[in-house]
C-alpha cells in the first residue's frame, strides 16, 4: 500500500511539473496594444532595416540575384547540428508568404518567437536577437515587406530528427535564453555606440554566427562575438572583438570601410558567407557603418 501510495504522488507530481512547464513555456504573444499605435509605417526606414537585418541573405531563392534578391520566395537549407531547417517564404504573397499576416503576428514572429497559429517558431529564425528590436522598426520593416514582389513559392518543411522535431520544448528554450537585456554593458557609450549596439544585436544578429552555442543551442554571452565553429560544419567564423586576431588591429574606420567596400586593410577581400553580409552593409548609411564600428571596437576583447 505504501510502495502504491508512493508511486501516484510521483505520477501525480510529474503531472503537475509536465503541466507547470507547458503553462511557463507556452508561445507568448505581445498586448494588441503594443502595435496598434504603431502608426503608418515609414517606408524608407524600413528599407534601411531590412538591409541591416539581411532579410535577402536567408529569404531569396538560393542563388537570387540583382532584383530577385528582393523576391523573398524562401527555400534556402541552413544546416545546424539540429538537423536542417528551410527559410520560409516571407513575401507579401497571401497563401505562400505572409501577406494575410498582420502586424501583430509579425511582430510576435520577430519579438516572441510566436508563429501565426500559436506555435514555437524555431530559433533558426533569429528572435533571440530581434526581440531588441523597436516596435517602430518592426512596423517600418513590415511595410517594406508588403511592398516586395509576391511569390507563390511553398518552401520545404524543416528536415529535423526526433527530439528536435517537437516545438513544445522550444518554450523551455525560450525560457532559458529569450530576453531583451543587453548582450554587454557598455559603461558611458555615446549615442554613435548605441546605435552601434543597437544594429549589431537587434537586427543586424551578428552574434547568431560570431558567438560559439553550448550544447543546447544558445548563444554563450560570455564569449560574445568571440568567434567559433562554423554552425553549418566547415571552418570557424571569426573573432570580431577587439582582440589580437579580431578586431584589435583595426581601426574604426577600417571596420567601417570593410563594412561598406569588403576590403581589409590589407587589401583582402570578404569571403564566404559575409559576402552577402558585406553586401546588405553597404546599402546601409554611411552613420549606421560608423555607429557598427565604434561598437565593435567599444565591447570587451574575448
Amino acid at each position: 500500500m505504501a510502495l502504491k501510495k508512493l508511486l501516484g504522488g510521483i505520477v501525480v507530481l510529474g503531472a503537475l511539473g509536465a503541466g507547470a512547464f507547458v503553462f511557463l513555456t507556452a508561445p507568448e504573444r505581445l498586448p494588441a496594444e503594443t502595435w496598434a499605435a504603431a502608426g503608418e509605417p515609414d517606408l524608407a526606414n524600413g528599407e534601411r532595416i531590412f538591409h541591416a537585418g539581411g532579410c535577402s541573405s536567408c529569404h531569396a531563392a538560393p542563388g537570387a540575384a540583382d532584383d530577385q534578391k528582393l523576391v523573398l520566395a524562401g527555400g534556402l537549407a541552413l544546416k545546424s547540428p539540429f538537423g536542417t531547417f528551410h527559410a520560409p517564404n516571407i513575401s507579401p504573397d497571401e497563401t505562400a508568404g505572409i501577406g494575410a499576416w498582420t502586424l501583430s503576428e509579425f511582430g510576435d514572429a520577430m519579438k516572441r518567437g510566436t508563429g501565426r497559429d500559436g506555435e514555437h517558431l524555431y530559433p533558426s529564425f533569429p528572435y533571440a536577437s530581434y526581440a531588441r528590436m523597436t516596435v517602430k522598426d518592426i512596423n517600418d520593416l513590415y511595410g517594406y515587406l508588403k511592398t516586395l514582389p509576391k511569390s507563390t513559392n511553398v518552401a520545404p518543411g524543416h528536415e529535423l530528427p526526433f527530439p528536435f522535431n517537437i516545438r513544445l520544448a522550444l518554450g523551455g528554450w525560450k525560457f532559458l535564453y529569450l530576453n531583451e537585456a543587453p548582450r554587454v554593458e557598455l559603461a558611458n557609450a555615446d549615442e554613435t555606440v548605441k546605435r552601434g549596439q543597437y544594429l549589431v544585436e537587434g537586427p543586424g544578429h551578428c552574434g547568431e554566427c560570431h558567438t560559439p552555442r553550448d550544447m543546447l543551442g544558445g548563444l554563450k554571452t560570455d564569449q560574445w562575438l568571440a568567434g567559433g565553429p562554423n554552425p553549418e560544419g566547415e571552418g570557424r567564423v571569426p573573432n570580431i572583438t577587439p582582440a589580437e586576431g579580431g578586431f584589435g588591429s583595426w581601426s574604426a574606420g577600417d571596420i567601417a570601410n570593410y563594412l561598406e567596400t569588403g576590403f581589409t586593410p590589407d587589401f583582402d577581400s570578404v569571403g564566404g558567407a559575409m559576402v552577402s553580409v558585406q553586401k546588405n552593409m553597404a546599402q546601409l548609411p554611411k552613420e549606421d557603418r560608423d555607429a557598427i564600428a565604434a561598437y565593435l571596437k567599444a565591447i570587451p576583447v574575448r
